[in-house]
């Protein structure tokens, strides 16, 4: 999802960035990538920021210690290698010798330290905090060597440390308090300027352990009009772009000099309900509203068939058949039965939607709206600016929200920020629960791989029935090329860290 920025820390970001008159306006060179997208980043702080746009963004600038790569596969980053003790309580790395930040200094067991205790100290306000409460302490016993001692086994914490959310920084800008107005990091490019809503421009990083890249840079321009973006493309006047929306994604292979890029991510599309509010309070209430809802129709609708319907685990290793949870195919007999139950007749909630993230929020709150009147629930649909979305998200406040989350590929880094009793973003899914709490912590510590596969979809199944949130589909990440373009390469993370690999004609 998103999280919290303000037009003030925008402004004073852009101004902290932004090139001068006379370098924004020299021409773009051949070798340089000239991109577009719908969305830009709401903020520069890796370990705050959740909304897929900034994500985008950052990851092509900041490192974490690990990364997934196009299969899921965790591979090193700043890490060279790692090793897990056998009672999984203990997490050693060693630090890549050629990692190194933007400004030539070396990366060091002390930067690594200080971004865990910045990212685990609650005034940070850190987006996955919860992924790493079991962290007890951080030995440092060389520059190169930094050893995580766990309070407790901890399996799934290695595929957490695997995001930008999780990302080393230098401990000198730490201690500065400078993190989030400046960006530096030890990712393949550097920024180089941010012109909130407009623009952003990169330079490939010299100083990128992964090596030379075959481009020189990116600028970046931002349209929010992806139907603009796509004759953008057609014109020349840009060379790849990053879809959102699947009706203007179909479109691509339509175009003789164009590509399309698709493949599916483990984000879901979902109905978060509000369980602390009423009549969302009544389980009958949230059976009847996931009996009632017709979850290929929205696909249909609303993604132009571009999806597939899911409950809450979207991973390959973990997701069971959707239709063997409770009521993930459409039964209106059912649904009025659980309503008469309840004791509820009927109601009227407010459902928020974000504009642009993801740009199919509209349609999807409009065939939900018309899909619940059916069983007399009557939806009023508000849509927001995405920063505005962002703060009243966070802050739990509201009867239902569509949403876009992100997925992994284990189910604790997920969901453990949740529905467990510590989660930080508990107060968002406003649902406690001692079985979900329990079956969560168990999969953390469990060490056989098939006994966690059935705790999590014991998880699942026990989560679907509880309808906290009402899971709709998965879809597809797309990005688009001109034929000049090769070598990108795609991610179910939906990551753009495969612009890494580009090349031009």
């Amino acid at each position: 999802m998103h999280i919290n920025t303000t037009r003030k820390v925008l402004a004073g970001l852009a101004v902290a960035t932004a090139l001068s008159t006379t370098a924004i306006a020299l021409p773009v060179q051949a070798d340089t990538l000239r991109m577009a997208w719908s969305q830009d980043a709401t903020g520069l702080d890796p370990h705050k920021q959740t909304a897929f746009s900034s994500l985008r963004l950052l990851e092509l600038v900041y490192e974490p210690l690990v990364r997934l790569d196009a299969e899921l596969n965790v591979v090193p980053a700043i890490a060279s290698d790692w090793t897990f003790s056998e009672d999984a309580q203990t997490l050693t790395f060693t630090i890549d010798p050629n990692a190194k930040f933007s400004t030539g200094a070396q990366v060091t067991s002390g930067d690594v330290k200080a971004s865990f205790e910045r990212l685990l100290d609650e005034a940070t306000s850190a987006a996955a905090r919860s992924n790493f409460v079991s962290i007890a302490s951080i030995d440092t016993p060389d520059d190169s060597t930094v050893v995580f001692n766990l309070s407790a086994a901890d399996v799934p914490i290695l595929v957490a440390m695997a995001t930008i959310n999780a990302a080393i920084m230098p401990a000198s800008e730490i201690e500065a308090g400078s993190i989030g107005t400046t960006a530096i990091g030890s990712g393949p490019f550097t920024l180089d300027s941010w012109e909130p809503n407009s623009r952003e421009v990169l330079s490939a990083n010299p100083e990128w352990a992964g090596g030379e890249l075959a481009i020189d840079g990116i600028d970046i321009s931002v349209l929010p009009d992806e139907t603009a973006i796509l004759a953008s493309l057609r014109a020349g006047q840009i060379d790849f772009a990053l879809l959102n929306d699947p009706l203007i994604a179909t479109l691509v292979p339509n175009e003789p000099n164009l590509e399309l890029n698709r493949v599916g991510v483990l984000a879901y599309n979902v109905l978060q309900l509000n369980p602390s509010r009423e009549p969302m309070d009544n389980l009958k209430v949230r059976q009847a509203m996931s009996c009632a809802i017709d979850r290929q129709g929205i696909i249909d609708a609303a993604l132009a068939g571009e999806g597939k319907v899911t409950g809450p685990l979207t991973m390959p290793a973990f997701a069971q058949d959707p239709s063997d949870l409770f009521c993930y195919e459409q039964d209106l007999d059912m649904a009025r039965q659980l309503m008469e139950e309840s004791g509820v007749d009927g109601f009227t909630a407010k459902v928020i939607a974000a504009t642009g993230e993801p740009p199919v929020a509209a349609s999807e709150a409009q065939v939900l709206q018309s899909q619940l009147a059916e069983i007399g629930i009557n939806l009023e649909i508000e849509m927001m600016e995405l920063n505005v979305y962002v703060d009243t998200w966070l802050s739990g406040e509201f009867d239902m929200a569509v949403a876009q989350n992100g997925g992994r590929p284990d189910p604790y880094p997920m969901y453990n920020r949740y529905f467990t009793a510590e989660g930080n973003l508990a107060h968002v899914s406003n649902f406690g629960d001692e079985t979900l709490d329990s079956l969560m912590k168990q999969g953390q510590t469990e060490t056989d791989p098939a006994t966690r596969v059935e705790i999590f979809q014991a998880f699942e199944r026990h989560l679907a029935e509880q309808a906290p949130w009402l899971w709709l589909s998965t879809g597809y990440s797309y990005t688009a090329q001109r034929n000049t373009v090769s070598g990108f390469e795609s991610s179910p993370t939906g990551t753009l860290f495969g612009l890494t690999k580009v090349s031009m004609d």
